[in-house]
């Protein structure tokens, strides 16, 4: 038991934002295991009063085998801009341990509150834990990875604009299609909200997604080249780009 006590301290710790450097170098098997229960169970609450899922996502599958996707993602996207302490193991128990907050989903609003509230409703569920789990990653990247702002802004907003493209792409088209036909009164859902968000998302990722595609070329050149460089200045990972680099024969 105080072992479980600990971890679910250490996840209240990161999920505010509390998480130190050396604790994030800590991740061990057992915060691994913890995170993938977590979104196993969050993946269960998320999914269990929508009679269209699927049987992996009532089974909280789904959401699992979602982790291991989007860690593997996260960690070949940063991995060439050169992070400190960087590992796919890592990247995973980092993200599994930023479920928690999706259990706002299994709250059935739409149980208690008419179809217009229960939309509005899981719409504001939908934002905070967005932004949270944004927010966190901008920490992690912060506080573990050691980048500096405008390398952690790329890494950020690369991956969730090719998300949400390709979840409107490849997994979302017909939902897609259907709130921008417009839906019948009869066919109105409480996730009626989260799609028509999904709609104006995809759209402001296919937007940014060149320039975050010029941005990521440029940190990469220029992480390789605080490495290729023997200065304890051109080695420091706040250097950002566009930063002006001073000679180093200079005194």
């Amino acid at each position: 038991m105080n072992m479980v006590k600990q971890l679910i301290l250490f996840n209240i710790r990161l999920l505010t934002f509390r998480t130190s450097q050396q604790e994030f170098q800590s991740f061990a098997n057992a915060h691994l295991a913890f995170g993938l229960f977590c979104t196993w169970l969050v993946g269960i609450g998320r999914w269990w009063d929508d009679p269209q899922a699927h049987l992996l996502q009532h089974l909280g599958l789904g959401s699992v085998i979602y982790v291991f996707i989007l860690s593997g993602l996260i960690w070949v996207v940063v991995l060439p801009l050169r992070p400190k302490s960087w590992s796919y193991r890592h990247v995973l128990t980092f993200v599994s341990l930023t479920s928690l907050p999706a259990l706002l989903y299994a709250i059935p609003v739409e149980r208690f509150l008419s179809v217009d509230a229960a939309i509005d409703m899981n719409i504001w569920f939908l934002g905070i834990v967005a932004l949270w789990r944004v927010a966190l990653f901008i920490f992690y990247l912060k506080r573990h990875a050691q980048l500096g702002w405008f390398t952690t802004s790329t890494a950020v907003f690369l991956p969730l604009a090719a998300i949400v493209s390709s979840l409107a792409a490849l997994n979302l088209h017909r939902v897609v299609f259907d709130v921008m036909g417009g839906l019948r009164d009869q066919e109105r859902s409480a996730h009626e909200g989260e799609y028509t968000i999904i709609v104006v998302l995809t759209v402001l990722s296919f937007l940014v997604l060149l320039p975050l595609l010029v941005s990521y070329v440029i940190c990469i050149f220029y992480a390789h080249r605080r490495v290729q460089k023997d200065s304890p200045l051109l080695a420091d990972p706040d250097l950002e780009p566009f930063q002006s680099v001073p000679d180093g024969n200079q005194t």
